[in-house]
C-alpha cells in the first residue's frame, strides 16, 4: 500500500524550463526527445496539488555550460508555460545536476515539515536521477512520476546513439526500487485523493 499525499508530501518541479526542448543542443543533428506528453501530465498534477494546498517546489537550472539553454538570463532559461512558481513555493537555482548540492533545497524541505517528495521534470537520466537519489539517501520518502519527465537522445562514448525511451525507460529501472518507487501520473492523482492499496512503496536502502 501506498498512503495518500499528505501535507508532509511535497511535489518538487525539476527544470521545468523551456530550454529542454532544443533537442540539437542535447541529442546532436539527430537530437530527439520522448513523452512528448511529459509538460501535460506536469501540469496536471501541479493543478490537483495546488487545490490541495500542499508544498511545491521547484529546481530552476543555470548553467555553467557556455552555450547551454538553460540559463536564467536567457529565454529558454525561463519556465514552461503552466509552471510558474506561485507566493509560498520553494524555489532554489542550482548549477549542477542535483537539486541539493549548493542550494537550499533540502533545508527549505527540512523546515516545512516534508518527509516525502514527489518528483518530476527534466531530464530522466541526468538532474532527475541525480537528485532522485540523493533523496532517497537522505531519507525522504521519494516517488518518481515516469511519466512526468522526459529524456533526450544519448551519444555514448562509441558514437552509439541510443534511443530517448531506452535512456529514460533504463533510468527509471535504475531508481525504482532503491532510490525511490516509480509510479505514473494517474497514480499520483489519485494518491492525492486517498490511499491506494493497488500499489507498492518499493524504495530501498533503508
Amino acid at each position: 500500500m501506498i498512503r495518500k499525499f499528505n501535507k508532509s508530501t511535497a511535489l518538487l518541479l525539476v527544470d521545468t524550463q523551456k530550454g529542454v526542448n532544443d533537442t540539437f543542443y542535447y541529442g546532436g543533428k539527430n537530437g530527439r526527445r520522448n513523452n512528448l506528453k511529459a509538460e501535460e501530465n506536469i501540469i496536471a498534477i501541479l493543478k490537483l496539488w495546488r487545490t490541495s494546498d500542499r508544498q511545491v517546489a521547484f529546481t530552476k537550472h543555470d548553467s555553467r555550460e557556455e552555450n547551454s539553454p538553460l540559463k536564467l538570463k536567457l529565454e529558454s532559461g525561463q519556465q514552461l508555460e503552466g509552471m510558474m512558481p506561485q507566493d509560498g513555493d520553494i524555489v532554489v537555482k542550482k548549477d549542477v545536476n542535483s537539486g541539493f548540492i549548493g542550494t537550499s533545497l533540502e533545508l527549505d524541505l527540512r523546515r516545512a515539515g516534508i518527509q516525502r517528495l514527489v518528483v518530476v521534470g527534466f531530464f530522466t537520466n541526468v538532474c532527475i536521477e541525480t537528485t532522485v537519489r540523493m533523496s532517497g539517501n537522505m531519507g525522504f520518502d521519494t516517488y518518481l512520476v515516469h511519466d512526468a519527465c522526459a529524456a533526450m537522445n544519448c551519444i555514448g562514448h562509441d558514437g552509439t546513439d541510443y534511443d530517448p525511451d531506452v535512456v529514460h525507460n533504463m533510468a527509471i529501472a535504475n531508481l525504482h526500487g532503491e532510490f525511490c518507487t516509480a509510479i505514473t501520473t494517474a497514480d499520483a492523482l489519485g494518491l492525492c485523493e486517498k490511499d491506494s492499496s493497488s500499489l507498492c512503496r518499493v524504495q530501498g536502502n533503508e
